[in-house]
């Protein structure tokens, strides 16, 4: 299991990461499986896309099906027939959305279960043992997702809880590790200070990778990108870097130039079910009545399986009948077009173009690049 560093220009890298599973080509998107699927999708549609390495939840697979069930499969790979990579958040996350529904202390988190208001306590060392039980290739340490906004104080009570469930995380996933990675989250809300602060804590664990959260939860993308743009000359080189929970193209693509190699998002399945297609020039609304008789495909610049054989008024037919068939084949175009751009900015790191591709991707939508 290691990380390669093949190429760079500035802060953007192209890599490789090596699991237990899989060789992954960095900077990549990740797909999110909650319930161990890709919403609408088989493995073998995923494998034919090009994906390498998908996303699940292991608080929400713990309340179903449960870890016995997962257990008798060695699993989550044999019990959801994925044979690559696959990443599990640490139920970090639900701490900060089921903020209704949980009580914080120091030894963990007391929920109270979404499905049957029953209780459910969540320790770091649960949160690891949950996620080795998955048999996750990528382990995240447990912590508090901060709150937005967040004063100074807030943010760095909330960081320092996630560095002590950080200590404990790495202690209990040492003596179990069996081949699986562990990547920390760094913390501290839109305050720098903090996050630099977190960012060397989190290097002096001696962690496999590097993650930052608090980075979906209702700022701006001007805070989120100062961010990125304020850490990128202190992520360690030699680290993968990780970004979560973000996910629409301009993101991605402002990630990858302050140093992200690694991102996922519900955005391209959930916009697909709901008639939002991704395309090179934006975004194309299916349900619009001017798609009703057009022999289009979605996007002339994609290959999807999706745009080589169905028209925009077909897929427009499905979505109005509401089948099932619509979801599918939407959730194919949005995904292929994530993996192409993924493939895109790979290759343009490879031939030393990432600035080119950085202009032609913004002149595609008539937007102006952002200053660094």
């Amino acid at each position: 299991m290691s990380f390669e560093l093949l190429t760079s220009s500035g802060y953007a890298r192209r890599g490789t990461l090596t699991t237990k599973t899989s060789k992954i080509q960095t900077p990549v998107f990740m797909p999110v499986g909650t319930y161990g699927t890709v919403k609408g999708l088989t493995p073998d549609q995923l494998h034919d896309i090009g994906f390498e390495i998908i996303l699940g939840n292991a608080f929400h697979l713990f309340q179903r099906p449960g870890l016995e069930t997962i257990k008798k499969f060695s699993g989550l790979h044999k019990f959801m027939g994925w044979n690559k990579s696959i990443l599990t958040d640490s139920g970090g996350f639900q701490i900060w959305s089921l903020k209704e529904l949980r009580k914080i202390s120091e030894e963990g988190v007391e929920f109270k279960s979404p499905l049957d208001g029953s209780k459910i306590f969540m320790s770091p060392e649960d949160s690891i043992n949950t996620q080795l039980i998955l048999n996750s290739d990528i382990v995240m340490a447990f912590d508090e997702c901060t709150n937005y906004p967040s004063s100074l104080n807030e943010a760095e009570e909330s960081m320092n809880l996630t560095h002590r469930w950080t200590k404990r995380s790495v202690d209990y996933f040492n003596k179990n590790k069996n081949g699986h990675l562990l990547f920390g989250i760094v913390q501290g809300g839109m305050h720098n200070e903090l996050r630099l602060k977190s960012l060397e804590f989190m290097n002096s664990m001696k962690l496999d990778g590097i993650a930052l959260g608090g980075l979906s939860v209702g700022e701006t993308k001007e805070e989120k990108t100062k961010v990125l743009k304020f850490l990128a000359p202190h992520l360690q080189i030699d680290k993968p870097h990780y970004v979560m929970g973000i996910g629409t193209p301009e993101e991605i693509v402002e990630g990858v130039r302050y140093g992200i190699d690694m991102f996922d998002c519900v955005m391209p399945t959930r916009n697909a079910r709901n008639g939002f297609l991704y395309t090179s020039k934006g975004i194309l609304k299916i349900r619009n009545s001017e798609h009703k008789n057009s022999t289009k495909p979605i996007d002339e610049n994609c290959d999807s399986y999706t745009n080589r054989n169905f028209s925009r008024a077909y897929l427009h037919h499905l979505d109005k009948c509401n089948e099932i068939l619509a979801s599918t084949l939407m959730s194919i175009h949005n995904l292929s077009y994530f993996y192409k751009l993924m493939s895109d900015i790979r290759k343009s790191l490879e031939e030393n173009k990432f600035e080119e591709f950085l202009d032609s991707f913004y002149d595609m939508r008539s937007l102006n690049k952002p200053k660094i």
